[in-house]
């Protein structure tokens, strides 16, 4: 079998899907996405080509030393993206021509079924009352919430009130017999994220995510010993050497790698081996689509240390057989490969360049720039 073309289709609102075509007809799946940055991502994995083409799909720890060893410059956002979409595509084909899951080629599956959990926000506190009521009704056992508003290095009473109020107000929704993180996306210093996660103690979330920009490890170290609440990091990781640091000194108890973005399914199960070293838990990073989300469960399966999965869509007008959410879990696929099947006819009218750009956040008082 031999590898004859790679394509990326992009379909709006910001999903970008890669397709793998073997000389054997036999197509994988793959998501290839950077926020804000899917048109170079589409061009980095178009410059593998040279090194692709004509190589036998099935040889996947190979190809992914290939292409990050063969290219001097490794990892980075966009090489590592590129190749996760490929690492995907690469697991699709092999599964396919087995006619087996992929999470069978992974070892098998150490859990019947996989937790996930969904996003609950709102522009207003009505709003954001009845978003967490739909995931409760749903049947969400685990939710993630996120900081409101953009904010200054230092911030006033009323923000962090703010704040506090609407964990109160998720807590009492979702009851506590159910779990929820707190997403600080990196856009809170790291004084104002210790603040805030010692108010948020009496809540008992999960976890709190990306207290601080991930360039300065050192710095979430301090904030992780400020606190009782977990640290998760690791969407703006890439490969086994962006945990390395995190997980020696302890900075996180738990690892977020997405699958998209850290070095596909073949990297993500080295970095899930490394956490259970130290103890941390693992629960991958997808505000992606259903590809990345199949990647992404597949390996679940087989991850002793995994805790949730992160799911913004089941994969609905994308995908021919949708995932179905059964009391906060997804079943394990059945169908070879990664289980899923774009449905093209019905995104037709959606597809698009690719080049949907990351809003930018601007402070009210002086204009200043702030982080998204």
């Amino acid at each position: 079998m031999k590898i004859t073309k790679l394509e990326v289709v992009h379909v709006k609102p910001r999903y970008s899907f890669l397709k793998v075509h073997t000389d054997e007809g036999i197509v994988g799946l793959g998501e290839a996405c950077l926020e804000g940055r899917a048109r170079v991502v589409e061009m980095a994995i178009k410059d593998f080509e040279y090194l692709l083409i004509g190589e036998d799909p099935r040889r996947i720890e190979h190809l992914w030393n290939l292409m990050y060893r063969g290219t001097f410059y490794r990892a980075g956002a966009i090489l590592s993206s590129a190749i996760s979409a490929i690492d995907q595509a690469l697991w699709d084909i092999l599964g396919k021509s087995l006619n087996v899951p992929v999470y069978k080629l992974l070892g098998g599956a150490v859990r019947d079924k996989i937790r996930v959990y969904k996003h609950v926000h709102g522009d207003n506190i009505e709003e954001f009352k009845e978003n967490a009521r739909v995931a409760v009704k749903e049947g969400y056992t685990m939710i993630k919430t996120a900081v409101h508003e953009m904010a200054h290095v230092v911030e006033t009473k009323a923000y962090i009130d703010r704040q506090i109020e609407r964990m109160a107000i998720l807590r009492d929704i979702i009851g506590p017999e159910r779990d929820f993180g707190i997403d600080f996306h990196g856009r809170i210093s790291p004084a104002l994220a210790i603040q805030l996660a010692k108010e948020f103690e009496p809540f008992k979330p999960m976890f709190i995510e990306e207290p601080c920009l991930p360039e300065n490890v050192d710095t979430m170290v301090t904030i992780a010993r400020s606190t009782t609440i977990p640290v998760a990091t690791g969407e703006r990781l890439y490969t086994r050497w962006g945990f390395r640091e995190v997980l020696e000194k302890q900075a996180a108890a738990i690892l977020q790698p997405d699958l998209a973005h850290c070095g596909g399914i073949t990297e993500a199960k080295k970095i899930a081996a490394m956490g259970e070293v130290y103890y941390a838990g693992f629960a991958p990073h997808n505000p992606l689509g259903p590809v990345n989300l199949a990647a992404s469960i597949h390996l679940d399966a087989t991850v002793q240390n995994f805790v949730a999965q992160e799911q913004i869509t089941l994969g609905e007008g994308l995908i021919k057989q949708p995932f179905e959410l059964k009391n906060g879990y997804l079943d394990l696929p059945t169908l070879p490969g990664l289980g899923v099947e774009l449905d093209e006819e019905k995104f037709a009218h959606l597809l698009y360049e690719g080049d949907w750009r990351l809003p930018h956040w601007y402070h009210s008082d002086d204009n200043s720039l702030a982080e998204w």
